[in-house]
Formats: structure tokens, C-alpha cells, sequence
């Protein structure tokens, strides 16, 4: 910095001015020292920034999600950016492909490099290493699915009522026998959403037809359910992978017009298909707006409590949950 401010003839407080991006500095003086920067190819070192910086933060965030290539995980990813960016703030991410061993591996290579605070989405069974591995007063969120074994902000879809609603919207176009697809309970957000299913077929005194499947089997579960003495005349699947799945069954066997569906969670062009897909649409960007703004706000300081915050989802008819039965 001490080169830069000779070759840009100005002091090394308006070079570091500059530097941090402070907006206060003459223009022209500015374009000087970035004129001398990249003469002279100078790069910051974060790791004696972050000693020299009072509050000693690194303008950096984790975001470990289950996969960054899913378009949940890309809108919610895209949410907590567009949230960082205006603040000066750079967000490393990571996928956790539900994988145990990842979330500790990523999780603890943030810590290790200082990240300001850290956005979650659970897949080990348990959170507790986070108290070993993180600075002191490192704030935590936890997105989309709940954590054990260590308490922070957590922000989630309303799963139980959304599948409720789903389940629901079925019996009011005149079904009785629906399935629920859904994937095998590990995690909390699994088990909310079979419990809505449950919820809304104990109202209606109906009984339920349950099948725990890995993602990978949707066709196969739904093939197996079809195959039932008495089959259902619709269906509930409870994650999109499995909704997929389910599509892919019903087309094959040509009951796509017949058999009824629902599927939680959105997906792409699902409004072109014939029937078009009726969904209860979660809101990943609205996830991600509320972690990001939790996680900034216990950064600059906010103590309190952990909280709760529940972000709702939204039924959308679009044609294959209406199918009489």
C-alpha cells in the first residue's frame, strides 16, 4: 500500500480509503491509486486486512446448501447474494449432497478462514460441532430444513400446512384414495410434510396410503402404488425429485390424464406440460432474503433469542391436481 500511495502521490490513508471501497473519496484521487494498483499489481491480503480491522471481519459469508446446480438452491443462492453484494460482502458457497461428512469438511474449512457467519442447510444428524469449530460469536442460520444440537435463527417453508393444503385441494375435487409419495423421514422437513398429508386425511376421515422412497425410486413407488388392488386416484408427492419420478410412471403408463397429482415444490416449464403440473410452490428467494437479512443482522450485533421464521407457501392449480377422480 505504501507503493501505491507514492506512485499515486497521494497518503497511504487514501489508498486504503480506496481499497475498502469507501465511497467518500475524491474521484480523481481514486482513479489515481487504481491507476497504481493495476501498474503495480497489488492484491489486499485479507488475512492482515482482517488483523488490522477493528472489528476483525473478513466481508465474507458461508452458504453451504445440499446442491448448488438445483434450481431451489440456485434461487435461494442468488437471494442471499443480491443481499451480500450491496453490503460488501462475498458469499462461499458449497454443496452438501446430504452428505454428513461434507457439511463438517465445508463447514469447518468457512471457519478456518474466517468467514463472518455461516448459512446452513442441515444434512449431518447433528449440528453440535458447529460450538467446537466456529469463532466464538460467529452467528449461525440454518435454512430450509432445521438443526440439532445447536441453536440459531432457522428459516423454513411452511411444510406441514403446504401439504395439508395439497392433500386438501385433492379431497375437494372429489378424491378419497391419494397417496403420499414422500421421501424416506431423515430429515425434519420430510416428516412435516407427512404429517400435513396425515393431517388433512384424518380431517376428512379418509384413510391414508403411504410410501418412503429414495428420490431415485419416484417411478418405481409410484408403479408399485398403481399396482394396488385398489390404486389411488391421485397422488401427493412431496419433494420434486419424486414428483418427476411420478410424472414419469403416469406417462408410461398412460394415466397421466387420469390419475390426479400434486407435487411440492415447483420446477422448470412445469406450466407446459399436458396436463400442466399443479404445485405448492415454495419460495427459495424469499428463504434466502430472510437468512441473508437474519444472518447480517446478528453480524452487526443483534442479540436476543433464536428465532423462527416461517416463509409460505403458495398452492398453484394448474391442471393435474384438478382431475376428477
Amino acid at each position: 500500500m505504501n507503493d501505491v500511495a507514492r506512485r499515486a502521490g497521494v497518503s497511504l490513508k487514501t489508498v486504503s480509503r480506496v481499497v475498502n471501497g469507501e465511497a467518500t473519496v475524491d474521484p480523481a484521487l481514486a482513479a489515481r491509486v487504481r491507476a497504481a494498483v493495476a501498474a503495480l499489481g497489488y492484491r489486499p491480503n485479507l488475512g492482515a486486512s482482517m488483523l488490522r480491522r477493528n472489528d476483525r471481519r473478513t466481508r465474507t459469508i458461508g452458504l453451504l446448501l445440499d446442491d448448488a446446480g438445483d434450481p431451489f438452491s440456485a434461487l435461494l443462492h442468488r437471494a442471499v447474494e443480491d443481499e451480500a453484494h450491496p453490503r460488501g460482502v462475498h458469499v462461499l458457497s458449497g454443496s452438501l449432497d446430504d452428505d454428513p461428512d461434507r457439511e463438517l469438511e465445508l463447514a469447518t474449512a468457512f471457519a478456518r478462514r474466517h468467514a463472518d457467519g455461516l448459512i446452513l442447510a442441515p444434512a449431518a444428524p447433528d449440528q453440535g460441532y458447529l460450538a467446537r469449530e466456529l469463532q466464538p460469536g460467529t452467528p449461525v442460520v440454518f435454512v430450509n430444513r432445521p438443526a440439532t444440537g445447536y441453536r440459531a435463527d432457522t428459516v423454513l417453508a411452511a411444510n406441514r400446512s403446504g401439504a395439508a393444503a395439497a392433500t386438501r385441494h385433492l379431497i375437494g375435487h372429489g378424491h378419497r384414495r391419494i397417496a403420499f409419495l414422500g421421501a424416506t423421514p431423515r430429515f425434519a422437513t420430510a416428516r412435516s410434510r407427512r404429517q400435513g398429508y396425515r393431517d388433512a386425511m384424518r380431517e376428512a376421515g379418509l384413510p391414508t396410503c403411504e410410501a418412503a422412497v429414495p428420490e431415485a425410486r419416484g417411478p418405481a413407488a409410484t408403479a408399485a402404488l398403481l399396482a394396488l388392488a385398489e390404486p389411488p386416484t391421485a397422488l401427493f408427492a412431496a419433494e420434486h425429485r419424486l414428483t418427476v419420478g411420478a410424472l414419469r410412471a403416469l406417462r408410461r403408463e398412460g394415466l397421466h390424464r387420469r390419475i390426479a397429482l400434486v407435487g411440492f415444490d415447483d420446477l422448470p416449464l412445469a406450466d407446459l406440460l399436458e396436463p400442466a403440473l399443479t404445485v405448492v410452490a415454495e419460495d427459495p428467494a424469499a428463504m434466502g432474503r430472510a437468512a441473508a437479512r437474519a444472518l447480517f443482522e446478528r453480524i452487526e450485533g443483534r442479540a436476543g433469542e433464536p428465532r423462527e421464521i416461517t416463509i409460505a407457501t403458495t398452492l398453484i392449480p394448474r391442471g393435474s391436481g384438478e382431475l376428477a377422480p
